[in-house]
């Protein structure tokens, strides 16, 4: 089966739309014509104008309804009227005179109570097939709308269609021309999902990390504060040695006279001096 384009799939809606549209003035022209010839074959006037047939509206319909429901309310009761009083004068004048039994009237009124249960029977199914009728009418009318919503809908798709491809096309061509050297952000969308959920593991695992890092910051800065403490000793007797090995180097100096001694002797002083500073700042050899 061939696969059709947007296109052709619009042009046999709008088609299939032109050919079976529905109106209220359509449905309502083979009534509006048959008022008409009756309306010529009788000659005689109502108070509907002609002018309502010219615009048919809804509105327009119920009144003519509610009207000739009226009209032919009226012609039957005066239709009832005129045959009982015939039927009655002819029972009258008639020779010999039509003489009614009190049986005959009661099995009149039976037939008559039947006659009247079979119409109120028949009128109540008329009337509930006119309602479910009118709710057909109604959804039909509701979905009719809803058809012709969608089909203007799909006719604006074709041009939505067409932009969406050109900024793709706008879009793959940007891409292209400015490609990101790191490969991280050129990986297609699948892929991307799973780096970002390992990233985002990572980032749970150095939180965890960092908490625990956190906790451990109390006792490490009371740890601190304890090598500092230790540390104070130490650095004055550093500064002590320091200003000590200073002032045996220049009594030294100062015995000499200011004149090199010979290296061995400087040497070994130089060895005394050093060994007596490792003993007084506890340094290990």
């Amino acid at each position: 089966m061939a696969t059709r384009t947007p296109e052709q799939i619009l042009a046999e809606l709008r088609a299939l739309v032109a050919k079976q549209e529905i109106t209220i003035l359509k449905l309502s022209e083979p009534i509006s014509t048959e008022i008409a010839q009756l309306q010529d074959k009788a000659q005689r006037t109502s108070d509907i104008s002609n002018s309502s047939l010219d615009a048919t509206t809804p509105a327009s319909l119920e009144a003519d309804l509610t009207h000739y429901r009226e009209l032919f309310a009226k012609l039957r009761f005066s239709y009832v009227e005129q045959v009982t009083k015939e039927k009655f004068i002819r029972a009258i004048v008639g020779d010999p005179p039509l003489i009614v039994s009190p049986q005959e009237n009661v099995d009149l009124e039976k037939e008559n109570l039947e006659a009247k249960a079979t119409l109120k029977a028949l009128k109540t199914e008329v009337a509930d097939m006119v309602t479910e009728l009118e709710k057909k009418a109604m959804d039909l009318s509701r979905k009719y709308e809803r058809v012709k919503t969608e089909t203007a809908r799909l006719e604006e798709l074709p041009d939505k269609l067409a932009e969406l491809e050109n900024a793709v096309t706008q879009l793959r061509t940007t891409q292209a021309s400015e490609l990101d050297p790191n490969p991280e952000l050129n990986l297609p969308l699948a892929k991307t999902l799973d780096l970002v959920a390992a990233k985002k593991r990572q980032r749970d695992e150095l939180d965890r990390q960092l908490e625990q890092l956190q906790s451990q910051v109390p006792r490490k800065k009371k740890e601190l504060e304890r090598l500092h403490a230790e540390l104070q000793p130490l650095e004055t007797k550093r500064q002590n040695g320091m200003a000590a090995a200073k002032e045996a180097k220049r009594r030294k100096e100062a015995a000499l006279g200011g004149v090199e001694d010979d290296l061995e002797e400087r040497g070994r002083w130089y060895r005394a001096t050093e060994a007596g500073l490792k003993q007084m700042l506890e340094i290990g050899s």
